[in-house]
């Protein structure tokens, strides 16, 4: 019958466990480079082939997505999925796709610090007031006359 006490035996097998969780994990993220199958790889001119139509498919997505940023469209998602696939075959992607994605996790801990979100209801709530006191002066002033319905100028 377990008491909730592990023999320090049981205890170190235990953290040498996560440990190595942590490692696959770690190296599984460390591994740069291209994630082409062995058979692709093993042949020079096809691998050529893949990464050329790797970078073909995500120049391609890349280019929908800056013009979704004009256009209606979610053009910064499909940008990164643009740069995810061109990370499946060149590192210079996979660096730039990790340094995005550790400064979004950073900038979404910011947020969730409850002085930025303070700070952040605070400004918003100055903005609306001082936006509010502006359309009420202009209200006053010139009343509630639409520019394009003025006859004497």
């Amino acid at each position: 019958m377990n008491t909730g006490s592990d023999t320090p035996g049981e205890a170190a097998m235990t953290a040498d466990r996560a440990g190595m969780d942590r490692a696959d994990q770690a190296s599984d993220e460390r591994a740069l480079g291209s994630r082409a199958p062995a058979f692709v790889k093993a042949r020079r001119t096809l691998h050529l082939s893949w990464q050329v139509g790797v970078f073909v498919v995500g120049l391609a997505v890349v280019t929908a997505g800056a013009a979704m940023l004009v256009l209606p469209g979610p053009g910064w998602v499909v940008i990164f999925g643009g740069m995810a696939i061109w990370a499946t075959e060149f590192v210079w992607a996979q660096l730039v796709l990790r340094w995005t994605k550790r400064k979004v996790t950073e900038a979404a801990q910011r947020a969730l610090d409850p002085r930025v979100r303070r700070r952040n209801i605070i400004l918003t709530t100055v903005a609306l007031v001082i936006g509010t006191a502006l359309a009420g002066i202009y209200l006053w002033k010139f009343g509630l006359v639409m520019p394009w319905k003025i006859e004497n100028q």
